[in-house]
């Protein structure tokens, strides 16, 4: 009898150990960030997952050129607008976007915003579904930034992550 009660509190224990475990799952390699600001009288809320550096080289690379990627890790990165707005001088509707962006060598990208806002990653971005696609021309940046990040300002966003540093104009 004594056996036996050693055996069940036993699997008691181990019971409520793997049950306590399983919710409480790994962090993300790519932590889920989001950042908001005003420009002009439009509130801005981008959310994205931050992947780092880690030695690995981005663009061309992990990142390949022309190809559609979801400007972040995990799902599709979103862009909302409660005000209509100009992005690189085109109209973009108020409302919830997925985001891309499709890089390339030369150095002139192409920023994609999608209709369809929950998505994971791009692989099934249809094209018949963008709102907007626009140019955009990345700067070098000086130092290296290991954590993607988008900021806000008064004149629009960037995307910096490596040595890219992608701006966007709004008006």
């Amino acid at each position: 009898m004594r056996i036996m009660k050693s055996v069940v509190s036993f699997l008691a224990v181990g019971i409520v150990s793997v049950s306590a475990f399983a919710q409480n799952p790994k962090p993300r390699v790519s932590p889920p960030e989001t950042v908001s600001g005003k420009i002009k009288q439009a509130k801005i809320i981008i959310s994205y997952s931050s992947p780092s550096v880690k030695g690995r080289k981005i663009w061309g690379e992990l990142v390949p050129y022309n190809q559609v990627w979801r400007a972040g890790a995990n799902e599709a990165t979103t862009f909302e607008t409660d005000r209509d707005i100009k992005v690189q001088g085109k109209l973009l509707p108020a409302g919830k976007y997925s985001f891309f962006l499709i890089p390339k060598e030369n150095m002139t990208w192409i920023a994609v915003f999608n209709k369809e806002p929950k998505q994971w990653g791009a692989f099934k971005c249809d094209e018949t579904k963008d709102q907007l696609r626009v140019e955009v021309s990345p700067k070098v940046l000086k130092n290296v930034q290991e954590n993607l990040v988008y900021e806000i300002n008064s004149k629009g966003f960037s995307l910096n992550w490596e040595k890219a540093s992608v701006p966007f104009s709004i008006k």
